[in-house]
């Protein structure tokens, strides 16, 4: 019995993949766009997250700084803490990117600050958000015309986490694509 869930869990989690792939590949490669355009043009991502999502938002900015699945140079990318919009009241620049994931238990409370501030200093904002509820709501009513929303349709909080996760792969994998091309077979 538990082995059978165990394996339901995995089942589940790949139908929500094949489920939203086709919706969430536009708004990704919008977002990979958002993120590239700073980072060629001398500017930085800072990233943070609500919640557990902020665990997603220290895992990308390491795979940014660092290495997704290939060596390249470090790019300018920060991970925000509990006082993000501080952050980006004294760091934030016009040309910088925020990049905020927002869980869907998460309240929006650190997101609407976070945007507001980003917004202050003219700066784009692309939010990574799940679910419906009022999180997901505070940010999507936040965001500017020229900011860029992927938006998870998906409520439960782990497994949304996930796919918030796959989505921050795609868009480490698709940013290695940009700056290098294609990686030799």
């Amino acid at each position: 019995m538990l082995e059978q869930r165990i394996q339901q869990q995995f089942f589940d989690s790949a139908d929500l993949k094949y489920q939203t792939a086709e919706t969430l590949s536009r708004p990704v490669a919008e977002a990979c766009g958002a993120l590239i355009g700073a980072v060629t043009s001398g500017g930085k991502l800072m990233i943070g997250g609500g919640g557990a999502a902020s665990a997603l938002a220290l895992h990308f900015a390491q795979r940014l700084v660092g290495s997704y699945e290939r060596e390249r140079p470090p790019l300018p990318a920060m991970v925000l803490g509990a006082d993000a919009a501080q952050q980006i009241q004294a760091l934030g620049h016009p040309g910088d990117v925020l990049f905020w994931i927002e869980p869907a238990d998460g309240d929006g409370v650190a997101a609407s600050a976070a945007i507001a501030a980003a917004h202050d200093k003219d700066m784009t904002v692309a939010g990574l958000t799940a679910g419906t509820g009022p999180a997901a709501a505070a940010v999507a009513g936040q965001l500017a015309e020229t900011d860029v929303k992927v938006a998870i349709p998906h409520a439960r909080g782990g497994r949304a986490l996930e796919l918030e996760l796959l989505v921050l792969h795609c868009l480490c994998d698709a940013i290695d694509l940009q700056l290098m091309g294609e990686l030799d077979p």
